[in-house]
């Protein structure tokens, strides 16, 4: 690693990234990038059925007007009527539709369906304005139906990859400037991974033109938070060992080759773990998910690459200088073995049986609130700030019934379509039913449902729909938002089912690979699992504290995926030390000890950093992130501070040299300084 070489692989890096990010091309767009619902779902059928039906490229726009529950006036409702002239160049509103009690009138108009999401977003903001402008003074005007659902979603993300980058580059380097004391260090790091984030954040793009799949703000946030977090992360990693090499090596190209030689492994097996992990995810039949693991997997592949390519160049060409004030020197003795971590980790293993009780039952009672967990959140709950599309469904649902803002929708063969129809009115929350369009083969029945959308009484009205009209029409797909998140729930449960024993299967594998031990891989996992449990039931604690139903369908495998993977890289970096010190010294108990009072400044350090940026989802309004933040947020914390730091040395001292079988370190302590 000489001087040209370092600046040749910094020079080359620069380089490929500032073309990678100039030439990247945009990303495909689409309204489903961030669905759960598969192409096979009934609901998605119906959809897709129904997009075949003359009059498909109109979707409706509702409008409620109210006086803060006065009666409106006859002047008002005149000038309700008259927004239909100046809002003919967006479609054909219909009349104003009173509530029974007067309180209520809505204005339904039919806006293009088949346009982009900007498109839309540009006519729900011309709808808008126009009704803002012709409405009475006194009178509230709200905007809701599928078209303004759609925007105000989009607005969510409005520029949310720069708010999100500065956030996440401000934590990153306040955490980084407190870890190293000096006034330029940690501005090496956060450079390197920086430039590695805006790489594979425009390499999603290309992924996406490539594949012809959409991507939305959510996908490259939680990317972006992956790549900040995990980059950082092997760098904290990186510099640990770089310095600890300058107290043995005079030349500091010696001691960086050194300090990657003994870092990689464990930054390897980590990242390896990580990507294969969310590799995994492509498996899942929900298109979200399916997403989150390809865009994850890339940046983690990014991050790696410029944490032990670029950045052990970036760290050699200044010097040791760049560790000033504390500068390390050759022959200097680390003050880590009688440091914080080092007395911990002694007085762990003085009573580790107790210890290990203790850990284990919080760590199981912070799990608890999981038996009464529930998933799946309503339409009105994805936002952290309730949009004018949701509140206006909430005012509607005061005066009409609950489904008019949100329709359900059937398609069925054009025979049977009174039929059908017919037996729909007679299903108990059914408001009711009538025939919207048809052509010779299908017909769409629109189904308008008693209760709000979203609620547990429509999802039961809905599957009971399903249920009666299977005697109608075998063949008739039921459609539309409730069913659509029946079918997501559903699909959500099959992923777990599926794709949570592959992911432990790989982390089990990652492990036996990097310790060569069965029971070490077989205690580490297990403890892992055990705190993403203790996370995930804090969190819901946390969200039912603050008013929600349920935790997004998503939440529960997305946090297992990050906790697991990312949660065992703690273990595996102070395992690969103990691994190490074990071989040195011959005891099982005392390496554990030595690795934790070496790596444990660095690890906690790690741990903070990566909960932090995780805890930075929430600058973006929605719900799953805002939960994703938090239940991966805490749960870093508990791996590092708890599982990492107390459960992990106390079982290595309760088992003893038994932790390390089949390998060699597990035979006598004689043998042991022989080990691999």
């Amino acid at each position: 690693m000489g001087r040209k070489r370092s600046i040749l692989v910094v020079l080359a890096a620069l380089v490929v990234s500032v073309l990678v990010i100039l030439f990247a091309p945009d990303p495909v767009e689409g309204s489903g990038a961030g669905s759960n619902l598969p192409d096979g779902a009934e609901s998605a059928l119906a959809k897709k059925a129904a997009a075949e039906l003359p009059g498909s490229e109109d979707a409706p726009a509702i409008v409620a007007f109210s006086r803060d529950g006065e009666k409106l006036s006859g002047q008002d409702l005149a000038a309700v009527a008259a927004l239909r002239e100046p809002l003919a160049d967006l479609g054909e509103a219909s009349p104003p539709v009173p509530s029974e009690d007067g309180t209520l009138a809505l204005l339904a108009i039919p806006l293009p369906g088949d346009v982009s999401n900007d498109e839309n977003a540009d006519n729900v903001q011309e709808l808008r304005d126009v009704v803002a402008d012709g409405t009475p003074e006194g009178v509230t005007a709200e905007v809701t139906g599928g078209p303004a659902v759609q925007a105000d979603l989009g607005k969510v993300f409005d520029g949310a990859d720069t708010r999100l980058l500065a956030v996440t580059a401000g934590v990153v380097a306040l955490l980084l400037l407190i870890t190293y004391r000096s006034p330029w260090l940690w501005l090496v790091p956060l450079t390197v991974i920086g430039i590695g984030d805006r790489v594979a954040a425009v390499s999603l793009n290309y992924a996406s033109q490539l594949l012809d799949k959409p991507i939305d703000g959510s996908i490259t946030g939680i990317t972006s938070v992956l790549v900040f977090g995990a980059g950082t992360n092997y760098a904290l990693l990186l510099i640990a060992r770089y310095r600890e090499e300058l107290r043995r090596y005079d030349d500091r190209r010696d001691a960086m080759r050194h300090a990657v030689g003994a870092a990689a492994p464990a930054i390897l097996s980590s990242s390896g773990t990580v990507a294969l992990a969310l590799v995994a995810l492509t498996l899942a039949e929900s298109p979200f998910v399916s997403s989150i693991g390809a865009a994850g997997a890339l940046g983690i592949v990014v991050a790696v690459l410029y944490a032990l390519v670029v950045l052990p160049s970036a760290m050699v060409l200044p010097g040791r200088w760049l560790f000033w004030p504390f500068v390390p020197r050759q022959g200097q003795e680390g003050k880590e073995y009688s440091g914080l971590w080092g007395r911990l980790g002694t007085g762990v293993t003085r009573r580790p049986a107790i210890v290990l009780v203790v850990s284990l039952a919080a760590l199981v009672a912070m799990a608890l609130p999981l038996l009464g967990l529930k998933t799946g959140l309503g339409q009105s709950e994805q936002f952290l700030d309730e949009p004018e599309s949701i509140s206006a469904q909430k005012t509607l649902s005061e005066g009409f019934p609950g489904g008019l803002s949100s329709p359900t929708t059937v398609v069925t063969s054009a025979d049977r379509a009174e039929d059908v129809a017919a037996a729909a009115k007679q299903v108990d929350g059914v408001d009711d039913a009538t025939v919207q369009r048809r052509d010779d083969s299908a017909a769409e029945i629109s189904v308008t449902l008693a209760a709000d959308p979203g609620t547990d009484e429509s999802l039961d009205t809905i599957r009971d729909l399903r249920t009666a009209l299977d005697d109608v029409d075998p063949d008739a797909l039921v459609g539309g938002a409730d069913a659509e998140d029946i079918d997501e729930r559903a699909t959500a449960a099959d992923d777990r089912a599926l794709l949570i024993p592959i992911v432990l299967g790989v982390v089990l594998v990652m492990l036996l690979v990097l310790l060569r031990s069965v029971v070490a891989a077989l205690l580490l996992a297990a403890t892992t699992v055990l705190s993403y449990l203790s996370a995930l039931g804090v969190g819901w604690l946390v969200f039912q504290g603050l008013g929600y139903s349920a935790m997004d369908v998503s939440t529960p495998l997305l946090a297992f995926i990050f906790l697991v993977a990312l949660g065992v890289d703690y273990n595996i970096f102070l395992t690969a030390r103990a691994r190490e010190e074990t071989a040195a010294t011959g005891d099982a108990t005392d390496g554990i000890v030595r690795a934790l009072a070496v790596t444990g400044g660095v690890i906690t350090s790690a741990g903070i950093l990566l909960a932090a940026v995780f805890t930075v989802l929430g600058v973006l309004p929605l719900v799953l992130l805002a939960q994703l933040g938090v239940v991966v947020g805490f749960g870093v914390l508990l791996d590092t501070l708890l599982v990492r730091s107390v459960v992990t040395p106390a079982l290595v001292a309760v088992t003893g040299r038994w932790f390390w079988w089949p390998n060699r370190l597990s035979k006598q302590h004689a043998e042991g300084a022989h080990a691999a």
